[in-house]
């Protein structure tokens, strides 16, 4: 007598067998895009760049995709994998506010009027270049002028226009100018000391396993809950802005206590730049230096508007020159706020004209998009 068993003979139905194989394909992709992005962020932190592990991701994943065609159907970053990142990543922001901010963001009101204002004016400066001088698509010109964060901006990209290599291309003109020139900007201030301090705060930031477990549920039931409650209220961006404030809210009230996890901040540059850099390498050259061109005049006029209000407002309130730079120009949310932790500025007054501009750009963009061209 023969016996069979159906459960374990029987071929797997159609649709798992093309689940497993996304699955298997995303995990393939992942794995070589996060080994390209960390063997290039390793040598650009052997040769003392800044932000090296996320302009080394960019730069790397790019490269080694332009130079080898094969691999470029291989290169990316599912969104099964960075939605999660973020999620983190916007709680750690959260976590640079206190118990003190909210007597001092009432003396802060003319400078986050100042921010607000020069975000009008970039984005007017960078829109009115890209429109009547370049003839770009309105909603295209609006989502590289937006001076939000460039992994959110990418993201909203997909929702509103089919060049979303574009704007990931003109906000990482923008972010990479600030994130490499700030720097240079400090240790003109600071000298070279303040460029090696730099390396060895991030080396001293705590391991993933030094955490106990009540930090581990804070930082996962922060970052869900946070998630949940903006899309229950619909908040735009909800997978940064939700955990974002729930963060915030809770340090400022001294509920939760979160530290900036070492591993993980390098895993959120590796995953945001790798996927920019596999975008990037799917584009033909030629199409992308036009483009590139278009963004380096683009984000000069951003921060030329930023940087002038920057200065007035060092001028006018007497504040430090360098601090009144690193709360105005635009880079990324997490690396600006990390430069000023790491030279030594006021972390909660640079953070939080941050914070407001990310949020003035995010609940004005569905607006603005709506008066718009529809998408081309």
């Amino acid at each position: 007598m023969t016996w069979r068993f159906p459960l374990f003979t029987a071929p797997p139905h159609p649709a798992w067998r093309a689940l497993a194989s996304r699955a298997l394909r995303d995990c393939t992709r992942l794995a070589l895009t996060l080994g390209l992005a960390l063997a290039t962020g390793w040598l650009f932190q052997r040769l003392g760049l800044p932000a090296p592990y996320i302009l080394g991701a960019v730069f790397g994943v790019w490269l080694f995709g332009s130079l080898a065609p094969a691999l470029r159907p291989k290169l990316g970053v599912a969104r099964w994998f960075h939605v999660p990142v973020v999620l983190g990543l916007g709680t750690m922001i959260g976590a640079a506010f206190s118990s003190g901010l909210l007597g001092h963001a009432l003396d802060w009101w003319p400078t986050l009027i100042a921010m607000a204002l020069a975000t009008t004016l970039a984005t007017a400066a960078g829109y009115s270049y890209l429109t009547r001088l370049r003839g770009y698509d309105p909603r295209l010109a609006l989502l590289c002028s937006l001076p939000g964060g460039q992994a959110e901006m990418i993201l909203l990209a997909k929702t509103y226009t089919d060049k979303d290599y574009v704007v990931a291309l003109c906000h990482l003109t923008r972010v990479a100018l600030v994130v490499g020139l700030a720097p240079l900007l400090l240790m003109l201030v600071t000298g070279f000391e303040g460029v090696a301090s730099s390396y060895r705060v991030q080396a001293a930031l705590p391991h993933i396993w030094s955490l106990d477990g009540q930090t581990w549920l804070a930082f996962v039931l922060c970052a869900g809950l946070g998630y949940g409650i903006a899309r229950l209220v619909r908040l735009p961006m909800p997978h940064l802005l939700g955990p974002l404030l729930l963060s915030a809210a809770g340090h400022t009230f001294d509920i939760i206590d979160i530290p900036r996890i070492r591993e993980f901040v390098i895993l959120a540059q590796l995953a945001v730049g790798g996927g920019i850099g596999g975008r990037l390498a799917r584009v033909p050259f030629a199409e992308l230096a036009g483009y590139l061109c278009d963004g380096l005049v683009n984000a000069a006029l951003i921060l030329a508007s930023y940087a002038a209000l920057a200065g007035f407002v060092s001028l006018a309130f007497g504040l430090a020159f360098m601090q009144a730079i690193l709360a105005f120009l635009p880079g990324g949310l997490y690396e600006v706020t990390l430069l000023a932790l790491i030279f030594g500025f006021d972390l909660a007054f640079v953070s939080f004209h941050h914070t407001l501009r990310i949020l003035i750009i995010f609940f004005s963009l569905p607006w603005l998009a709506s008066k718009l061209a529809p998408k081309s």
